[in-house]
C-alpha cells in the first residue's frame, strides 16, 4: 500500500497550489479520501474529505470556499486545489485513505509554506 503526495512548496499569500496524492496497492475506489494538515505548533486538522465515488465532499470551515478536493478513480489519485492561500495554511499536508473508522492508510506528507 502506498500513498504518495506531491505538489507542495513555497507560495505567496493569495496564490494557488495543487496537491496530488497517488495511491497504489489497494482498491482505491472503495475508500473515502481525506486531506489532513498539521501546522507548526498546531494539532492535526482534517482539511477536506471526499467519499469513495466522489459525489460528496466536506471541508473545514477554515478552508471552505478556497480549497477543492477531487478524485479520479480511474487514475487512483486525489487532489487538493488550494486557492487564495493564507500564511495560516502553512503546514505538512497528508492524504489519508479510509475504508472505515479505524482502518486507514497514510501518506508521508508534503510541505506547504505560504510566505511572501
Amino acid at each position: 500500500v502506498q500513498l504518495v503526495e506531491s505538489g507542495g512548496g513555497l507560495v505567496q499569500p493569495g496564490g494557488s497550489l495543487r496537491l496530488s496524492c497517488a495511491a497504489s496497492g489497494f482498491t482505491f475506489s472503495s475508500y473515502a479520501m481525506k486531506w489532513y494538515r498539521q501546522g507548526p505548533g498546531k494539532e492535526r486538522e482534517l482539511v477536506a474529505a471526499i467519499n469513495s465515488v466522489g459525489g460528496s465532499a466536506n471541508y473545514a470551515d477554515s478552508v471552505k470556499g478556497r480549497f477543492t478536493i477531487s478524485r479520479d478513480n480511474g487514475q487512483n489519485t486525489v487532489s487538493l486545489q488550494m486557492n487564495s492561500v493564507k500564511p495560516e495554511d502553512t503546514a505538512v499536508y497528508r492524504c489519508n485513505a479510509e475504508r472505515r473508522p479505524g482502518f486507514s492508510f497514510w501518506g508521508q506528507g508534503t510541505q506547504v509554506i505560504v510566505s511572501s
